[in-house]
């Protein structure tokens, strides 16, 4: 289970009147369901799976979950990590959070981390990719970077 990422009590209202804003404008509801799915994300350290959710949400169903996710998604309050495994995880969008970060991905047993690189790397990597874009005829506009391989503990395993 993920650890607790600690938001005052104004950054989580921030983040749900945003969050309120892109639903209304996609025509749905802000929930109860979607505000507890919303604020379990924005608790957490890391991208949660849904059954990390159902353990989070109080009487979440799995088709709840998912329904309900792909909502949020679709109104650019959530981000879809893929993974090596069937079971994706979701956070709280960059746009929502202003957070630019990457992720380590476990290929053996699904963990995903989140990673904030040195800015210098940062940098060199946007302006390298911005490059290659541009070469193509294509215009960036944001960019992720999942990094693929195995957690401390399967290593070990």
């Amino acid at each position: 289970m993920s650890g607790q990422r600690h938001r005052t009590a104004d950054e989580v209202a921030d983040l749900h009147v945003e969050i309120g804003h892109r639903l209304a404008g996609s025509d749905q509801r802000y929930s109860p369901v979607r505000r507890q799915i919303v604020d379990a994300l924005a608790g957490a350290e890391r991208p949660l799976s849904v059954a990390d959710l159902i353990a989070l949400v109080p009487d979440l169903a799995m088709s709840s979950a998912y329904r309900n996710l792909v909502v949020l998604a679709e109104a650019g309050a959530v981000d879809r990590v893929a993974t090596d495994d069937d079971a994706a995880r979701y956070e709280l969008a960059e746009a929502i959070t202003d957070r630019h970060h990457h992720h380590l991905v476990c290929t053996g047993c699904g963990l995903v981390l989140d990673y904030e690189p040195p800015v210098d790397l940062e940098r060199r990597v946007a302006a390298d990719l911005t490059g290659v874009a541009r070469a193509a005829g294509f215009t960036a506009e944001s960019h992720r970077l999942d990094l693929f391989g195995r957690c401390a503990e399967c290593v070990d395993a």
